[in-house]
């Protein structure tokens, strides 16, 4: 039996440990009972950030966009269907740039959408502009 993968639940915050061969099982919080993966991207806010972004073994992709941007509403459905490709080995995330300014500025968003990929709380890569469902996930596939 291989070591346990932290992961974050996208309903309490709890910090679940569940053995790697089991990610395919549909697993469920220990403490809230909720599913771990919902195949939808989690929102972020500053206050969670750190936590799901360090606390997850798994890797975690970051969506920075605006809600007035064209091409990050377009983009939208296609991450979400590239969230629903990827769980539960990658755990997909939105932060809105408008409401969390002081965050996107500690990372050095200077274009939206820009897409950044995160292990163990370091920044792997990024990916400015918008991307179809196919190639987000080729993208992510090709870094992890």
């Amino acid at each position: 039996m291989s070591n346990p993968v932290h992961i974050v639940c996208p309903h309490c915050n709890a910090i679940n440990r569940i053995p790697p061969e089991r990610l395919e099982d549909h697993p469920k919080c220990g403490k809230c009972k909720q599913p771990l993966f919902t195949a939808q991207p989690i929102n972020l806010s500053s206050a969670g950030f750190p936590l799901y972004i360090n606390r997850n073994d798994l890797p975690v992709v970051v969506d920075f966009w605006a809600p007035w941007c064209g091409p990050c509403k377009m983009m939208a459905p296609a991450f979400s269907q590239a969230a629903a490709q990827l769980e539960p080995h990658v755990r997909l995330a939105k932060v809105n740039t408008e409401q969390e300014q002081v965050l996107a500025g500690q990372y050095g968003i200077r274009s939206i959408p820009t897409l950044v990929i995160f292990r163990k709380g370091e920044e792997i890569v990024r990916q400015p502009g918008a991307l179809s469902a196919t190639e987000i996930v080729q993208w992510v596939r090709a870094h992890i």
